[in-house]
């Protein structure tokens, strides 16, 4: 590490400090993190067996299952740890380390959300071009370039950060480490990262959240100009799993960082709503929501029963 801390570790509060409540949320984040790892498993799994689903939505819906499997077991397996644990500690280079692979994989689905809202407006505006339009080679080039933004984002605010110095307080009022959390805590100038994260938030986040408005008002009008009402009811039902993801991922994701970094309970809330819960309910909402994917899994359990 670059920084000059005296502080060797952190020590995360967490979300109650009563072992009876521990021991309760240890259970449930336990059936959460299996849930998440079945659904996100089984969705990878229909989507590579079954060769109806070879097109580019589902390659799409395919990574941001493995986004979610990656970006769940960033945070709640140190969580799980910590539950069962009377030191809840993280070292100050783990705790780094899990803040660059939260704002990489975030970054990530960020972007891939963004991806996937214009392969919906593609498919509705111009559905007898969409395979010519939405071609393996642009498929492949949108995803690693949502890969490699998101790292190199994560890369700068986490070279910045490294400068920072710990040298007294230790305790980090959350269940992760997250780089608004460790602002309190540094004995040293924060403006430097504080600057960085606001540029990338605005630039990155903020950015591809206007670029998915941008594309469900074109989606929007495409629709309101499609004659007959079943095409419409067709039409929306494309989207309305993308829409209910993105809902979920931005609402909480921008609540949490907007709110002030107090350990409150809805600030609490809201960093599991987004770290923790909608990793678990995305297969739900894409399989739920999604005719061809029910078919998929119903054609799948045939073959092995």
């Amino acid at each position: 590490m670059g920084n000059h801390s005296i502080v060797s570790e952190f020590i995360l509060l967490g979300l109650s400090a009563d072992p009876q409540i521990q021991a309760l949320l240890f259970v449930l984040f336990l059936v959460i993190y299996i849930l998440t790892l079945m659904g996100n498993l089984l969705l990878l799994l229909v989507i590579w067996v079954d060769s109806q689903l070879h097109i580019p939505m589902y390659f799409f819906l395919g990574q941001l299952s493995f986004l979610d499997l990656c970006h769940s077991s960033v945070t709640l397996p140190k969580l799980l740890e910590n539950l069962l644990s009377e030191k809840k500690t993280i070292s100050v280079e783990g705790c780094l380390a899990q803040v660059f692979f939260v704002f990489a994989t975030g970054g990530t689905e960020s972007c891939l959300l963004t991806v996937m809202a214009y392969d919906r407006f593609v498919a509705i505006s111009s559905p007898l071009l969409y395979g010519q339009v939405m071609n393996r080679q642009l498929s492949m080039g949108l995803v690693w370039g949502s890969w490699g933004l998101a790292f190199l984002d994560a890369f700068i605010n986490i070279l910045v950060a490294l400068n920072l110095d710990f040298c007294e307080a230790q305790n980090i009022h959350h269940f992760s480490c997250e780089l608004p959390s460790l602002y309190p805590l540094s004995c040293s100038d924060v403006s430097a990262s504080f600057t960085a994260l606001l540029c990338s938030s605005l630039l990155h986040f903020t950015g591809n959240f206007l670029l998915i408005v941008f594309s469900y008002v074109r989606i929007l009008f495409t629709i309101l100009s499609i004659s007959s009402t079943k095409g419409r009811s067709k039409a929306f039902s494309t989207c309305s799993s993308h829409l209910t993801a993105v809902i979920f991922f931005y609402g909480s994701g921008l609540l949490r960082y907007l709110m002030p970094n107090s350990g409150s309970t809805q600030e609490l809330i809201f960093s599991l709503q987004y770290s923790v819960v909608t990793p678990m309910l995305n297969p739900l909402i894409y399989s739920l929501k999604n005719n061809e994917v029910k078919a998929a899994v119903r054609r799948m359990l045939r073959k092995c029963f």
